[in-house]
This record gives structure tokens, sequence and C-alpha cells, in this order.
């Protein structure tokens, strides 16, 4: 990838956007796409079958994230 505001970026923070971690995945950061995956869903699926419903602000700025690290990456 090329530096931060590169398009290969921007194309990771559009890929985060719609599914928490795939940008980081795009850009190979395995690890790190895991993360914001798995913490994403739990938080989802959990404030969806209100078990925890508090949670959901969780998700979200985990998901935010996601999305602001992919587009600001500098390999």
């Amino acid at each position: 990838m090329a530096g931060q505001g590169s398009g290969g970026n921007v194309i990771a923070a559009i890929c985060s956007f719609f599914i928490p971690g795939l940008g980081q995945l795009v850009q190979g950061r395995v690890l790190s796409a895991l993360m914001f995956f798995v913490v994403c869903t739990i938080c989802y699926t959990l404030w969806v079958t209100v078990i925890l419903i508090f949670l959901w602000p969780v998700g979200v700025i985990f998901h935010l994230w996601s999305i602001i690290s992919a587009a600001r990456y500098r390999g």
C-alpha cells in the first residue's frame, strides 16, 4: 500500500465501512482485522438479541475506529 490518503487506503476504509476489519484485511493486517471484526460482531449481536442492549455504543466506536484506522494506515 502507498501512504496515507492513497487510493488503497480509501478502498480499505470503504471496505471497513461495510464490514468492520475488512479494510485491515485488505491491507494485510490480519490481527487487527480479526480484533475489529470479532468485537463489532459480538457487540452488534448482543445488541440485536437484546441480551446486553447497552453494548451498541462500544460496537459503533470500534466500527468507526476500524474505518479511521484503515484510512490512516501507513505501511
